[in-house]
């Protein structure tokens, strides 16, 4: 018996292979430099009784029938011609060096090999990779399966739709398999690609709690599996028939691992970090993260020069750094039921191009962004009628928002979108794309990822100082196989932000403020219908990646001031803020979403209190902070006193000016955050005071 360790900060992997299949004896917090991993896979032999066979087949990273494991697979192949196959598989061999592994097994002209890395952002990524001496079709391959303690009561999976993405939904754990399989092509918002798996008592702020991240945009499985003998196993990998085609290599995406001994905060912290200095790659890391400005929601498909000339010196006046031309000006574009695909600048709206439009926005000292959706094509187009044949799917498939989908993984169709995107950015001074995906595939396809993936690739290398944002009918591609090749994700289309605070919040277990945009929307919001304060509205959007979308000229002065306040006090504090670790805190009052920004030094911190309901009780409720040093003295400041209603009567502490207490005060007694209406978003600023 052989054995391995994986380690990185805050989670050990360790693994044993004999003759079979290499299998993971640990997954969880560190353990000594010293453990007797002979000893620990000892530890993990079961027992036998009746009613079984005479041996207990190992969970291996693959498990596979012809091991005798009787549940579900890691692995389903089939001949090319569609004969199930049944491959027996042993250990090979073993490639290791600093922090990585390479498990290579193999059997009936099959290898299988394992990859494993450690990385100092905490995390431990593994894939999976098939070779076969002939072609072969692939029906599901997990990137590796991986036990789960049976103390476990339950999992979170995140689930959702447009307008209400990244629901966080608790499943008890039962006998057999729970299948969550998302085959729209996309990582979706309906079943995204992420999973967590706490422990009995674990909290936001402490316990024990794993997770797990698909780093893919396609569609994505996940199996998590109790078996009759108590054992349990999760898997994730590419939808179930992704590989449409026979092939000799299959590789999957990159499956992100994570553990936590300080809560669900733990594994936020990692993954947060993670996305922003492993997967990310920006452009000029050094550059402050730009307040934008979006034209949608103040025009949507009616543009003119002089009306959106107006807008841009407003928003410049604001604080805006960014104006981004939304929908609506390539040719024939003036509702969503035509010319996608046409990406060329419509002369009926803008004779002279884009270049009047640019060249104001960029002599109030703005940059100029530009809304694509290169994967999508209408039927009423220049290019479908000249390429039916590059729509994927059949051709009297149901369209989606009016729209059908490009073969991507046609080199003749990313070669034409890649020419036409370079004609744009070669003509126009353009330094950010909004890159939308509004339509679910037709079918799943791994390699429509792929080429979504090449193109966007090859623009990078071609155009490396412009920055990308995902967004799919607003949250429908948000995962680290996107972020690997962008810079922001437009969480939502809905900016009430009563729904915009909850979406935020819940995706803050993955998603660091830097790459989360939202914007201040109108007054009364255009998914909900609500009227809700301008100060709410901007202090909710200023908790991420800020800007603002909606109609400037129909600000009163009042509101305009607010969020020229607003906006200037979120560029005073971005440089700390987008490195910022968002920590969620476990309210007492369910009326109340609150969280936690600490910087990275640990010596400044934000609150933000989010009264989204009426409380049942008369009074606020304690609310904790965490991730402070018992020890230190913190001075307190609530940013926005101005904001309580008249029931009210400010006696509140923080209502009265700075409040000074030690970190054990502030995490085991708690802040009280002055009386407030629904509507109302507190922010209290901390800053450690000198020994």
């Amino acid at each position: 018996m052989t054995h391995w360790r994986i380690d990185a900060p805050g989670q050990t992997l360790a693994l044993a292979a004999g003759d079979g299949l290499p299998r993971v004896i640990w997954w969880g917090a560190p353990l000594p430099p010293t453990e007797d991993l002979a000893a620990l896979e000892a530890a993990t032999r079961s027992d036998l009784t009746g009613g079984m066979l005479d041996r207990l087949p190992d969970l291996t990273l693959c498990p596979l029938p012809a091991a005798d494991w009787q549940g579900q697979p890691g692995l389903e192949v089939a001949e090319a011609d569609g004969t199930p196959l049944h491959p027996r598989l042993a250990f090979a061999r073993a490639e290791s060096g600093p922090g990585n592994l390479r498990l290579v097994s193999q059997g009936d002209g099959l290898t299988l090999t394992h990859h494993l890395q450690a990385h100092p952002t905490g995390i431990i990524t593994l894939s999976a990779e098939v070779q076969a001496n002939r072609p072969l079709r692939l029906r599901w391959l997990a990137a590796a399966a991986l036990p789960l303690p049976q103390q476990d009561a339950e999992m979170i999976e995140v689930s959702g739709r447009w307008l209400a993405e990244f629901h966080l939904t608790a499943t008890p754990w039962s006998p057999g398999a729970r299948l969550r399989e998302s085959r729209t092509g996309r990582s979706g918002q309906e079943h995204p690609p992420y999973a967590l798996f706490p422990e009995p008592g674990c909290t936001n702020t402490q316990g024990t709690a794993r997770a797990l991240h698909f780093a893919w945009s396609g569609g994505h499985r996940m199996l998590a599996e109790e078996l009759p003998d108590g054992r349990r196993q999760v898997q994730m990998g590419h939808a179930a028939g992704a590989w449409t085609a026979p092939a000799t290599r299959f590789r999957t995406a990159d499956l992100i691992a994570a553990v936590s001994t300080t809560g669900l905060n733990g594994i936020a912290a990692t993954f947060q970090r993670d996305i922003r200095d492993r997967v990310i790659r920006w452009p000029d890391p050094a550059r402050p993260r730009p307040v934008h400005y979006n034209c949608w929601e103040a025009v949507y498909f009616d543009h003119d020069l002089a009306t959106l000339a107006d807008i841009a010196s407003r928003a410049a006046a604001l604080g805006a750094e960014r104006f981004v031309l939304d929908d609506g000006w390539f040719k024939g574009r003036d509702n969503d039921t035509s010319s996608l695909g046409d990406w060329t600048v419509d002369r009926r709206k803008w004779p002279d191009g884009l270049h009047p439009l640019i060249a104001h926005v960029r002599s109030l000292g703005m940059t100029f962004g530009l809304w694509v959706e290169p994967e999508m094509v209408n039927p009423d187009s220049d290019l479908y009628r000249a390429h039916p044949d590059w729509a994927l799917g059949p051709s009297d498939q149901t369209t989606g928002r009016n729209q059908m989908v490009l073969d991507m993984g046609r080199t003749e169709v990313r070669d034409h979108l890649f020419a036409a995107l370079s004609e744009l950015l070669n003509e126009y001074p353009i330094d950010y794309l909004k890159w939308d995906h509004n339509r679910l595939l037709p079918v799943v396809d791994a390699a429509q990822t792929e080429g979504a993936y090449a193109l966007i690739d090859r623009l990078r290398a071609a155009y490396p100082a412009v920055e990308i944002e995902s967004c799919a009918s607003g949250g429908g591609r948000v995962d680290a196989g996107i972020l690997a090749r962008t810079h922001r994700v437009w969480l939502s289309d809905c900016l009430d932000p009563t729904e915009r605070l909850r979406i935020q919040h819940d995706a803050a277990l993955f998603l660091p403020a830097c790459v989360t945009g939202s914007h201040v929307g109108a007054r009364k919001a255009h998914t909900t219908g609500r009227d809700q304060p301008i100060s709410y509205r901007a202090r909710v959007a200023a908790l991420r990646h800020f800007g603002f979308e909606m109609d400037l000229r129909a600000l009163t002065e009042d509101e305009a001031r607010t969020l020229a306040e607003v906006t200037a006090w979120w560029k005073a504090n971005r440089a700390w803020l987008m490195r910022a670790t968002i920590l969620r805190l476990d309210s007492a009052d369910p009326a109340l979403t609150a969280e936690m920004h600490l910087s990275d030094s640990g010596d400044r911190f934000l609150v933000a209190g989010g009264q989204a309901a009426t409380s049942r009780q008369i009074l606020p409720r304690p609310l904790r902070l965490t991730g402070l040093d018992p020890a230190a003295r913190y001075r307190l400041r609530l940013t926005n006193a101005q904001d309580a209603p008249p029931q009210s009567r400010r006696r509140a502490a923080l209502a009265n000016g700075p409040l000074i207490l030690s970190g054990r005060a502030l995490m085991d007694q708690g802040i009280l955050l002055p009386v407030a209406w629904p509507a109302t978003l507190w922010l209290v600023e901390g800053d450690r005071l000198p020994t």
